[in-house]
């Protein structure tokens, strides 16, 4: 039996350190008072004691939330992942394995199938890795602890909302220690707002095997959000020598034509076709690629905020559709800054002379714009990128 079982139904007390007794005992008043909120949110008790009836109390959820490594890889490394061959492969057969139904997906929701099928393998690798955490001891776990305890509270209404709407089971009830769920890793209100029922069962069930009403869902989620048919999320762009890099960042927007203008174009050296206005990204600075974004790029921010994340699911859609990888190469030394070691550069900057409007770790227009007057001064290539090599520099 699992120690998390015993700190969960207070058994064995004797056993345990002080501090975990502790715990158990703060949990369990915790959930009685939860009790009573639930009931105003519209829970009945009937699901709520279903729902609690094998409640643990997960310490490592709580280890994991506070812990959370910082993404500081190099963004050449985490495409290798991201978009191995393997996972490349994996979702060209799972689009054929998956034809119908994806076209069915499509031609309701106007949602490419490799692009949702990017999601699903970025999420949960097609599936193979849904998490096998009970979510409502790891959203109930996460409420108590407190440090986000008002936002996993709601995710837990939630997911009492949807247990009591009969999509699913509490003993099949599972996802990630975040609270995730799924073939496509939904958070629970996000499941409410946007699951649906694809297969006509009755029950948006993203839990099964079967991640037919998940990749609907996925779909539905783009469509909310204005997901354009037809349009990249972005494409790879070649920049002229001596490029502007002020010029780039999501404030500057231009048609693909007026960029074909200044010299950025495809590979091909043509200008790239017009999908729409778009801006330029070089994620990696001056050394590595770019990237001309469409307004696509946004809608898939709005499932993960991530740059690489959102890079990530854009190319791996692009390769599983059939495209080649990416032509620059990445700085082979890249990688991005910790939180500290940002601050420490906007207060040298700002030391230096160079305003960076605070010293908060968050680097936004005010922090470029700080770096690109620096790097000019300097003679580096003014890309308001936030690198070591600047923040060595600087030191």
């Amino acid at each position: 039996m699992h120690r998390r079982h015993f700190i969960a139904t207070g058994l064995c007390a004797l056993a345990l350190p002080q501090g975990a007794v502790a715990q158990a005992a703060g949990f369990q008043n915790w959930i009685a008072g939860f009790r009573g909120r639930a009931r105003s949110a519209g829970i009945s008790d009937r699901t709520f004691n279903a729902a609690f009836a094998n409640i643990s109390y997960l310490p490592d959820s709580i280890e994991r939330d506070r812990n959370q490594s910082e993404f500081v890889r190099p963004l050449a490394d985490y495409m290798s992942t991201a978009v191995s061959d393997s996972r490349v492969s994996n979702g060209r057969d799972m689009v054929r394995r998956y034809g119908n139904v994806l076209a069915q997906i499509e031609a309701r929701f106007d949602v490419e199938p490799q692009v949702v099928t990017a999601v699903w393998g970025m999420e949960s690798n097609y599936g193979a890795r849904r998490g096998d955490t009970p979510l409502i001891s790891t959203l109930a776990t996460l409420a108590y602890d407190g440090r986000r305890g008002a936002f996993f509270e709601s995710q837990l209404i939630a997911a009492l909302r949807i247990l009591q709407n009969g999509d699913v089971a509490p003993s099949n009830m599972t996802g990630s220690w975040a609270g995730a769920m799924g073939h496509t890793q939904f958070i629970p209100t996000s499941y409410e707002a946007y699951a649906v029922d694809f297969t006509g069962d009755g029950r948006r069930d993203i839990w099964t095997d079967d991640p037919t009403d998940a990749l609907a869902s996925t779909a539905a989620y783009f469509r909310r959000f204005n997901w354009r048919k037809g349009q990249p999320w972005g494409v790879e762009v070649r920049l002229p020598q001596g490029f502007d890099f002020g010029q780039s960042g999501r404030t500057v927007t231009r048609s693909p034509a007026d960029w074909a203008q200044r010299g950025v174009v495809g590979f091909d050296g043509r200008a790239v076709p017009n999908y729409g206005d778009a801006t330029l990204a070089t994620p990696t600075g001056a050394g590595g690629p770019a990237f001309m974004l469409f307004r696509n790029y946004d809608v898939i921010s709005r499932y993960n905020n991530a740059e690489a994340y959102i890079i990530g699911v854009g190319h791996l859609s692009d390769r599983i559709r059939g495209a080649g990888p990416l032509q620059a190469a990445f700085p082979a030394d890249e990688r991005r800054l910790r939180s500290a070691e940002r601050r420490e550069l906007q207060q040298r900057l700002t030391d230096a002379g160079f305003s960076t409007g605070g010293v908060d770790g968050r680097i936004g227009p005010n922090s470029r714009a700080a770096i690109r007057a620096y790097q000019r001064i300097v003679g580096m290539p003014a890309d308001g990128h936030p690198s070591m090599a600047l923040l060595e520099r600087l030191r």
